[in-house]
């Protein structure tokens, strides 16, 4: 091996010494080695070629050589072959050469070798050349013409051809053995050795044999039990090859442009394959077309699908396109019609046919997916196939009950894929062939119905529970099987069947066993991904949507039924894409929902399901933006959708599960736009409609029974809802989404507002509130008629749970659970009915009151967890919970309404009579249906009759544990405002009248402890701050809410008979406001009905504020809000004329405002407007609505004025107070700036009013009034010394009222506006001067007065100082007290000296000097306390003013009497009260000096006092009308008195009083001079009353 690269040179250079014998050694060597023998061969080789090379190259002897290699020739027999083959090498590469030398040597050594090799070896080797030059051949020529005859000879010419002509007995015979009848107990063996010999005999080719075999074979295919074991056996005699080239060569034969394979040989080959006597990739060659070329032709063909699609979607404009378009169609369908013959295709169909699925699934596998199935042979093969497999089972499983069917003969091939005995094995074979065939299954309808029969058993057998943990896992995986067939073999196939509605209806027997939410992932991957993965979909999918255009454009509602027809046959089979363009549709064009909603009509159980999951792909749709571009208002495409859906699935049985989760789901999220869908859905499913619009006879029929409501509560006669609200209710328990959609919507309420409506536009936010509120109430109210009780009560956990653990506002809460208590309760009652049988009413009565406790005594206890336990120690749990599980039904039968539906249906009766063209036994059917109505109907009054008698009789009982009023009747109040009625009024229309209802009823009670005044007081006193806090919605039910309270209060003022019976001798009007039990027996402190009369008109003159207010704010809310408040309200106010053109004035300014900017208020105030027009012969001037006779008037003002007056602001306004409080020194100097010009415009008020006094008083007989009013006076001012001192018992209430009463900061802007405004229109002049005379009369009886009041009233401003924070409560008692007074003799003079203003006016200019004087030095507290003090005098001059009208006449002489002793009262009172003034400045300054960080409260506070205690500052001039010139003097003297500051921006105003007082002179500062000035004006004054009242009317 070591010599293998090359002989050593040392070798040949001692060749004879140590080289022959080393060569000889390496040669033996390496023949010996006999372990590698390639390795061997190739190195003896190389080492002889070696020696030869150096014999070659002349470096050896060939002598020498010859000798050597005949001593190796013995090593190796093939040693000889070997040497010839290194000759035969070294022969080429000399040959080449140019030194002859070399090749002489070479010849030298051949020759001396001949020996060695024989000369054949050498002939068959080497060059014919070479063997020339050796002698072994003669010629060289001559040797190459023989070799080439040699060879033709041999592999050219044929000795025997062995053709059928030639042989042609053999061949006969061969036929004929094979052709025989082998009917017989012939064998393949017998004649294969009859074939053996035939071949033998004649010597047959054997392989032409094998061919006529075959060609046999493809005639007589029955017989493959003889032919295949023939062929088997027959191809142990040739190569394994052979059968597989003899029959690729009869393949070849047929692939010429037009020839065409017989399927029999397809057959052969198939067979073949199955018994594996060939190999399919042997035979796979030989067939065309190649794998390359079907590729590109798929791909073509998706090409040209997309280019069907293009065309089919572009907007075709004239005719002649459309030809063009028919021609190409035409074209498409010959190319299609001639496909160029395929025959992998064939094989693979014969293949499928003898059922063998390996090897047809490996062919199918080199194919693109769905290829080969496209052709329909191969598809009805597989699916023969597929029916074959199935067919054990399906009998067994899968044949509807009553079908015979026809049965399917099995295989007679034993090699054919095993049938299916369970659903196991359809997993093996089964599953796999459909997904080979795809959409291709649908050129087999019977087998579809076959595959989804048996999907329908499997689901049968999944659902049931009776399986093993293991056969669980195997059905789980079987399940998601048949899942993966439904999505790619199933929907795909329906797809391309030609809309066959059975198919469609024998998958929903499958379908409708899944859950919703696997549907409705099929149909989505149906809709979004099945169309685009083969061409043929491709195409359909555009096709539907053409035809599904050309439908949509000639819907009508006219050609419903022929449009629903076609729509119809068009969703069969490709429902997502035909409702996605409806769908679309109707996004753009809401007119077309109900012609679609009623040509849905012809639609399968799976389209009304896939057209549910397309309407929630609609609705989820990400790229469409839920609101319109302007951000205030939902969407016009999903607002068409929600009606849509309405409407659709209250006319069709469609399931709503996965359309209520997603509501629910978007709720989770916090998106609540899609309640307007949940809306739509109960409101058309259900019959139960929530407008707003609601007339006062529907809502008063809403508060009856089912019957009443269906029949005259609803807009919509909304009939037959029984089946579509029983499917409703069926989705929402099956699917447990009641409780969890009420809770959500409760709780999105707030979010609403603190999440969802962060970055949207307030408008916008108001809707969506308005529609989840909404929407809550009206699910609430289904559920509520809906579910029987055991669901109810099962589902909605008890009110603690609902608050405190899922969160729910309170108000959601109990409209949850009212229903529940309400069943709960009448299930008691019936128990305890059937209990005892006794039958008289008040054992009933008592079995109801018994349940009631049973029921409600949890709800008690569970209700105290709700607020914290200080509420509690106003108003029982009881009463709370009492009020909030009670409705309007429980509270009052409508009779008007009952009757109003009984005789509806008695004119229908009568027109049924009267129509003479009914058939009569429609006649009589309808008037069967008319007559069961009133039936019922009368039968549900009498039902709710007895309930009410049983619900008040129970609240009797309980109505002394109520109000507990461990506090004070405010703040019981307070709490029952804030808690019950402010809360639930603006729940829903029916609450609002419920709440009104229930104030009257705990007043009609006679419930101790409520003071019925207060409430009705705090209602209306300022509704500014509720008003603005209102969603639309709300606003209006807030509207109805007041109405009510207005109809109620209305009725008491319009008679004076009504008022004694229904307030006269009730706690609720007692004037007292200690927490005392109510004696009942004391007439003096009941308000009597005259100053109740002035104190509605007070009620009247406060609305009108706080509207004039919310008008003028320039807010959006505020002016909607209100219009919408007053519009609601029209019925009852406004009812007095000057109120009534204040309104009028502003509601005009905005129309003419808002005409360009915001057309909606625009809208809402012309609407308004033109109410108020209408309602104007209605109203009524102020005199005549509550008499102004002075010292009644007197009497009332106090009561009013102080009393309930500022108090009615419900606990969440007072939060904006507190804010006020904190707010900044610079505040509080703009303030001030604002406050002084109120506190001119107040001064005048005040100073204005004192006349109007006594100008009205005077007109029937002055002298005797002036000495009832002295004495009264002289009384009052007596009694309210006394009183003063007993205050502390009400002080505890008062500062609780205090609190309350602060009335709104805002106001303050309004105060200047409303009041210049109000200057301005003043009384004219020729009035003025009449009451100036009439004043003039009156001087000296007002003089006292004034005096007397002064001093009262200094103490009076002494003390709110001292509080530094209003008590209204005082003022309450105060004026409560002097209520008492009027009453009783003596008590008027109280009464009055509270009310009279002057005294207080003047008093107050000499306080407002020294503040003056201070301002200079410490602004800010020293001006808010001006500010207070002119406010409360303002305050109290109103009072007056009010007071002044009705009062009996006093004898003259008494009437002087009092005058004297009143002007020395009044005159020691005010020097008193200055001084205390005096004192109480020099501490503020001090406190001021000390910490001027408590300025700016200090003055918020006292401006909120101010505000507070007298709530009318703003209106002082509206309230007295008739701004007499007197007071203009007055004022003058005011601003004249005031620092030079204010007095230029007084200025103005007091020219215009000038005017108006015509010609009063100005007077000096000083008190005395006022006084003087005043007696004279009041002297004058009596004249000008009648005018008085004409002017005040004006002014308003």
């Amino acid at each position: 091996m070591a010599a293998a690269g090359a002989l050593p040179a040392e070798w040949i250079k001692n060749w004879e010494k140590s080289g022959k014998s080393e060569f000889l050694q390496l040669c033996r060597t390496l023949s010996e080695n006999k372990s590698h023998e390639n390795v061997t061969f190739r190195d003896i080789q190389q080492a002889l070629y070696e020696l030869a090379n150096h014999v070659v190259k002349g470096n050896l002897k060939h002598d020498q050589a010859s000798n050597v290699l005949s001593d190796v020739i013995e090593f190796r027999d093939d040693m000889s072959s070997i040497l010839a083959d290194v000759f035969c090498v070294l022969d080429i590469e000399t040959s080449c050469l140019e030194e002859k030398s070399k090749r002489d040597h070479f010849t030298q050594l051949v020759l001396a070798c001949l020996y060695l090799v024989s000369d054949t070896v050498l002939k068959e080797r080497l060059d014919p050349e070479t063997l020339e030059s050796l002698g072994l051949i003669k010629q060289s020529q001559q040797f190459n013409q023989k070799s080439v005859k040699i060879k033709t000879k041999l592999f050219y010419k044929q000795q025997k051809f062995n053709l059928l002509r030639e042989e042609n007995e053999g061949y006969a015979k061969l036929i004929a053995e094979l052709g025989q009848d082998l009917s017989g107990n012939i064998t393949s063996d017998l004649i294969l050795e009859n074939i053996k010999s035939l071949i033998g005999c004649f010597n047959l080719d054997p392989n032409r044999v094998l061919d006529i075999i075959l060609e046999v074979y493809e005639c007589r295919p029955e017989y493959d039990d003889f032919f295949v074991p023939l062929i088997e056996s027959y191809m142990y005699m040739c190569e394994p090859q052979t059968l597989c080239h003899i029959l690729g060569f009869k393949f070849k034969f047929y692939q010429e442009p037009n020839g065409e394979t017989p399927s029999s040989l397809y057959r052969v080959a198939a067979v073949l394959l199955q018994h594996n006597l060939i190999d399919l990739e042997d035979l796979y060659v030989h067939l065309l077309p190649v794998d390359n070329a079907i590729l590109e032709e798929h791909k073509r063909e998706i090409v040209e699908a997309k280019q069907i699609v293009r065309k089919l979607t572009m907007v075709v404009l004239s005719s002649e396109k459309t030809e063009e378009k028919e021609k190409e169609k035409d074209k498409e369908e010959e190319k299609t019609e001639k496909p160029p013959d395929n025959q992998k295709l064939g094989l693979l169909e014969a293949l499928l046919k003898v059922g063998d699925w390996q090897h047809a699934q490996s062919i199918m596998d080199q194919m693109p997916p769905f290829y080969a199935t496209s052709h329909k042979p191969i598809a009805i093969a597989l699916c023969q196939l597929v029916h074959v497999t199935i067919e054990p089972l399906y009998r067994r499983v899968g044949v509807p009950k009553g079908a015979k069917g026809s049965p399917i003969s099995n295989l007679q091939n034993k090699r054919a894929p095993k049938q299916a005995e369970s659903f196991e094995d359809l997993r093996k074979e089964v599953f796999n062939m459909l997904c080979y065939l795809g959409p291709h299954l649908s050129h087999d309808p019977i087998l579809f119905a076959k595959v989804v029969r048996l999907g329908k058993a499997f689901m049968k057998e999944f659902q049931s529970d009776g399986n093993k943990q293991e056969d669980k896992e195997k059905m789980e995986i079987l399940f998601s099987c048949l899942l993966n067939i439904t999505d790619q073999v199933l929907l795909p196939s329906l797809t391309l069947m030609d809309c066959n509605a059975c198919m469609s209806e024998e998958l929903w027997g499958m379908f409708k066993t899944f859950p919703y939410q696997y549907r409705y992932r099929l149909y989505g991957q149906w809709k979004n991904e099945t169309y685009n993965s083969h061409p043929l979909l491709v195409k359909v999918k555009a096709q539907t949507i053409d035809r599904a255009k050309y439908i949509m454009k000639r819907l009508t509602k006219e050609n419903v039924k022929p449009s629903g027809r076609q729509i119809g046959k068009l969703s069969h089979s490709n429902p997502t894409i035909l409702f996605d363009y409806i769908l679309s549709q109707i996004q753009k064009y809401d007119n077309l929902i109900t012609p679609v909603v009623d040509s849905l009509k012809y639609l399968t159980s799976l389209n009304y399901d896939v057209l549910a999951y397309c309407i929630i792909e609609a609705l989820a749709n990400p790229e469409k933006e839920r609101m319109k571009h302007d951000d205030t208002t939902i969407s016009s495409w999903l607002q068409s959708l929600a009606s849509f859906c309405g409407a659709v699935f209250r006319k069709y049985p469609i399931e709503l599960a996965g359309l209520l989760q997603y509501v629910a789901n978007q709720l989770k999220a916090g998106k609540s736009f899609d309640l307007l869908i949940l809306k739509e859905v109960v409101q058309k499913m259900a019959g139960i409609e929530i407008t707003e619009e609601m007339t006062m006879e529907q809502l008063e029929a809403m508060t009856g029974g089912e019957q009443l409501k269906a029949e005259g509560g609803y807009f919509g006669q909304i009939r037959n809802t029984k089946k579509s609200s029983q499917r409703l209710k069926d989705a929402l328990l099956d699917h447990d989404l009641a409780l969890p959609l009420c809770l959500l919507m409760a709780q999105q309420r707030n979010g609403v507002i603190f999440q969802e409506g962060g970055e949207k536009h307030l408008k916008l936010v108001g809707k969506l509130y308005d529609q989840c509120h909404d929407t809550l109430v009206q699910f609430g109210g289904f559920l509520a008629s809906n579910l029987s009780t055991e669901d109810y009560i099962k589902r909605v956990p008890s009110i603690d749970v609902l608050c405190n653990e899922f969160h729910t506002p309170h108000d959601a809460a109990f409209f949850l659970s009212r229903p529940m208590y309400a069943h709960h309760i009448s299930s008691k009652y019936d128990e305890l009915k059937k209990a005892e049988k006794g039958n008289k009413q008040q054992h009933k009565v008592h079995k109801y009151i018994t349940s009631c406790e049973l029921v409600m005594a949890p709800v008690h206890d569970a209700v105290i967890s709700l607020h914290l336990p200080k509420v509690w120690d106003d108003i029982s749990p009881q009463f709370y919970a009492t009020f909030w599980s009670l409705t309007m039904y429980d509270l009052a039968v409508p009779h008007n309404s009952y009757d109003r539906e009984v005789n509806k249906l008695k004119v229908q009766m009568k027109a049924i009579d009267d129509n003479q063209e009914m058939p009569p036994n429609k006649k009589k059917k309808e008037k069967e249906r008319c007559t069961a109505l009133q039936d019922k109907l009368l039968e549900e009054e009498k039902k709710q009759l007895e309930h009410v008698q049983r619900v008040l009789q129970r609240l009797k009982l309980e109505k002394d544990n109520w109000l507990l009023a461990k506090s004070t009747k405010n703040e019981t109040i307070t709490k029952f405002l804030q808690l019950c009625i402010f809360p639930r009024c603006i729940f829903s229309a029916i609450d609002a009248v419920y709440c009104a209802h229930f104030v009257e009823l705990v007043h009609q009670q006679k419930t101790p402890n409520f003071s019925t005044l207060l409430c009705y007081d705090r209602v209306f006193s300022d509704i500014i701050y509720t008003v603005a806090s209102c969603t639309e919605n709300e606003a209006s039910r807030y509207g109805r809410f007041l109405c009510c309270m207005l109809e109620t209060v209305t009725r008491w003022h319009s008679d004076r008979n009504i008022y004694e019976k229904e307030c006269g001798n009730y706690p609720g009007f007692l004037t007292i406001l200690r927490a005392t039990g109510f004696d009942g027996g004391n007439k003096a402190d009941q308000l009597d009905y005259e100053n109740f009369r002035h104190v509605v008109h007070k009620w009247h003159y406060k609305l009108t504020k706080a509207s004039v207010h919310c008008l003028e704010t320039g807010e959006y809310t505020h002016i909607r809000n209100i219009l919408i408040v007053l519009t609601k309200i029209l019925p009852w106010y406004p009812k007095v004329l000057n109120l009534g053109q204040a309104l009028e004035r502003r509601v005009h300014k905005i129309c003419q405002e808002e005409k360009e900017k915001r057309p909606d208020l625009y809208a809402l105030a012309m609407g308004y407007s033109g109410q108020l027009k209408s309602r104007k012969p209605y109203m009524v001037p102020e005199n005549e609505f509550h008499h102004k006779d002075p010292p009644a008037r007197n009497a009332v003002a106090a009561t009013v004025q102080n009393g309930p007056g500022g108090a009615g602001l419900p606990a969440s306004l007072t939060i904006n107070a507190a804010k006020l409080e904190e707010s900044t020194a610079e505040e509080t100097d703009k303030l001030k700036e604002k406050t002084q010009g109120a506190v001119k415009v107040i001064n005048k008020a005040a100073n204005a009013t004192p006349k109007v006094t006594t100008s009205n008083g005077n007109s029937a007989s002055n002298s005797k009034i002036i000495k009832e009013k002295d004495e009264k006076e002289k009384s009052g001012k007596e009694k309210d010394k006394e009183k003063k001192e007993k205050t502390p018992a009400a002080i505890p209430e008062a500062k609780a009222l205090g609190k309350d009463g602060k009335d709104k900061p805002k106001e303050e802007r309004a105060n200047k506006d409303d009041k210049t405004r109000e200057i301005k229109e003043k009384t004219p002049k020729s009035d003025k001067e009449k009451e100036k005379a009439k004043k003039e009369e009156k001087t000296p009886k007002e003089e006292k007065s004034k005096t007397v009041v002064t001093n009262a009233e200094s103490k009076f401003a002494a003390e709110k100082e001292r509080e530094k924070e209003p008590s209204r409560e005082k003022d309450v008692a105060k004026d409560m007290k002097s209520k008492e007074n009027i009453k009783g003799g003596e008590k008027l003079s109280v009464a009055g000296s509270l009310k009279s203003p002057v005294p207080r006016s003047e008093t107050s200019e000499s306080e407002r000097e020294q503040k003056r004087r201070k301002v200079d030095t410490h602004s800010s507290p020293s001006h808010s306390s001006t500010v207070k003090d002119s406010l409360s005098e303002l305050k109290d001059s109103s009072a007056k003013h009010y007071i002044n009208h009705t009062a009996p006449a006093l004898s003259k002489s008494k009437e002087r009497e009092v005058e004297k002793k009143d002007l020395d009262k009044s005159r020691e009172r005010s020097r008193e009260r200055e001084k205390k003034d005096e004192k109480d400045r020099k501490e503020r300054k001090r406190d001021h000096s000390n910490s001027d960080r408590e300025v700016p409260q200090d003055s918020t506070k006292r401006r909120k006092e101010e505000n507070g205690t007298t709530g009318s500052s703003k209106h002082s001039k509206s309230e007295s009308p008739s701004d007499s010139p007197r007071s203009n003097e007055k004022e003058k003297e005011k601003n004249k008195s005031k620092s030079s500051g204010k007095e230029k921006g007084d200025s103005v105003k007091t020219e215009k009083m000038e005017k108006s007082s015509s010609g009063s002179k100005k007077e000096s500062r000083h008190d005395k001079e006022k006084t003087e000035k005043k007696e004279k004006r009041d002297s004058a004054g009596g004249k000008e009353e009648k005018k008085h009242h004409k002017s005040s009317d004006k002014h308003r």
